[in-house]
C-alpha cells in the first residue's frame, strides 16, 4: 500500500549507481546541503549499511535503522528489523527513505514521491537504484545546475507517483 507521507530521497549517476563500497562515488557539497535541506525535521529511515556509511545520527531527524541484528543499538537511533516496524514507528508523519539499494528497492512500492539528485556523469558504483518506470511515475520539478569544480551537469529532480 502505498504511503502519501513517504519520499525516498536519492541521488544517482547516469546509470542509476547509487554507491561503491557503501559510500558514495562523487563528492557534491550541493547535493548534501539539498538532502539536509530537504530532510531535516522529519523522520529518516535507513538500512544499517548507510547509517555505518553516515557514521553518527544526522542531527535534527529522526533516525531509524532497519536491521537484521536484533542487537544492534546506537545512541540517537531507533534500530527495527523490517520497513515496515519503521513505517509503523512513524505512522502518518511525513518519513523520508534514504538508502540503501534494498531498502529503497523494498520501500519503492509504499512511497509516493522520488526526491532524486541526477548526476550527468557515469562513476564507477556496484550499487544501483531501481529504474523509474515512466508508467508508475512523473516528473514534476527539475532545477537544473552545474558543478564548476566538479564539471559535470544535476538537476535536483520531484517525481511523484502516478
Amino acid at each position: 500500500m502505498t504511503s502519501p507521507n513517504l519520499t525516498i530521497v536519492v541521488a544517482t549517476d547516469a546509470q542509476r549507481g547509487i554507491g561503491i563500497n557503501n559510500t558514495l562515488p562523487w563528492r557534491l557539497p550541493e547535493d548534501l546541503a539539498h538532502f539536509k535541506r530537504v530532510t531535516i525535521d522529519h523522520p529518516i529511515i535507513m538500512g544499517r549499511k548507510t547509517f555505518d556509511s553516515i557514521g553518527r545520527p544526522l542531527p535534527n531527524r529522526r533516525n531509524i535503522v532497519i536491521t537484521r541484528n536484533p542487537g544492534w543499538k546506537h545512541d540517537g537511533v531507533e534500530a527495527v528489523a523490517s520497513l515496515q516496524a519503521a513505517l509503523d514507528l512513524v505512522g502518518s508523519t511525513l518519513t523520508h527513505v534514504i538508502g540503501g539499494a534494498q531498502i529503497y528497492a523494498e520501500a519503492l512500492p509504499h512511497t509516493s514521491r522520488l526526491i532524486v539528485t541526477e548526476i550527468d556523469r557515469k562513476f564507477d558504483c556496484d550499487t544501483f537504484f531501481p529504474a523509474i518506470d515512466p508508467n508508475v511515475w512523473k516528473e514534476v520539478a527539475r532545477d537544473k545546475h552545474h558543478s564548476a569544480e566538479q564539471g559535470f551537469d544535476y538537476a535536483f529532480v520531484t517525481y511523484d507517483r502516478i
